[in-house]
């Protein structure tokens, strides 16, 4: 049975209006042959993401209509091949009925070996490849301290996914120190760009899972330069407080995005 994410926009809902509406939801969803799993709902940006299992688009909607009215402005079947826990992480699991706060917000990371094709003709295809296997596990390795998923590998780097924003940019800090630390005493050095961006999973106007910041985080990485983590506001703005600096690096013009984006880049040398 297809599985669906809606997104509801719920501003000034409380914790307590969203687990009785869930508690309905959940009361009436065998009618029109649906199950519904979880949900996330997030007070400060007033969101609310479902996830259920149906026949249809319209069997989850007759369900929310039915039960308490508050349709969802975004409704998505979701893509079978995509992992829900690379991207959404661990799926909140509470008694029906109980009232609880998960953001759905999460942040996206990209990196990329720099010069991989001037490598793999400077060093052959074993050399690159021992490369690009030294890469994978100084990631894998970070992702594991700083609780990040690995989403795919994207040939010359991964993408990943992050529950919140400061482990996202305190993980890329320490790829980038290990490294600089790496390459000190290597023959063979080489360097990582890397970008994040944070967003909900879906949007009146990207209805794709996390389509808009995967995007944004992709296109930061490619203008990022060698040894740079360049972040979106979002970003940013999500570390006030947090032990990070970021220098502005202005608007950028990027490929796929229609207006300029501002930037930011990390500092992670001291």
């Amino acid at each position: 049975m297809p599985t669906y994410l809606d997104r509801h926009d719920a501003q000034g809902v409380s914790a307590e209006d969203v687990a009785e509406a869930h508690n309905r939801d959940i009361a009436i969803q065998d009618k029109y042959g649906v199950h519904y799993h979880t949900y996330w709902f997030d007070p400060d940006l007033g969101t609310v993401f479902c996830l259920a299992e149906g026949p249809s688009r319209e069997a989850i909607e007759n369900v929310h209509n039915e039960a308490h009215g508050m349709t969802a402005s975004v409704v998505m079947e979701l893509d079978n091949k995509i992992s829900l826990n690379a991207m959404l992480g661990s799926l909140p699991v509470h008694p029906v009925g109980t009232p609880y706060v998960a953001p759905a917000l999460r942040a996206i990371v990209f990196t990329d070996i720099c010069g991989s094709v001037a490598q793999t003709l400077h060093h052959g295809d074993e050399g690159h490849m021992e490369l690009l296997n030294e890469h994978n596990g100084i990631v894998r390795g970070e992702l594991a301290t700083y609780e990040g998923r690995e989403v795919k590998h994207t040939g010359d780097g991964i993408m990943a996914a992050f529950t919140s924003v400061s482990p996202s940019v305190a993980f890329a800090i320490a790829v980038q120190q290990r490294l600089s630390a790496r390459n000190e005493n290597s023959s063979k050095p080489f360097q990582v760009s890397i970008g994040i961006s944070a967003g909900e999973p879906i949007t009146g106007e990207h209805e794709d899972l996390y389509g808009a910041a995967v995007q944004l985080a992709a296109r930061l990485c490619g203008a990022a330069q060698a040894g740079e983590i360049i972040v979106s506001v979002a970003v940013r703005e999500l570390c006030v407080g947090k032990p990070f600096k970021f220098e502005d690096r202005g608007t950028l013009d990027l490929k796929g995005i229609p207006q300029p984006t501002q930037s930011y880049v990390v500092s992670w040398r001291e």
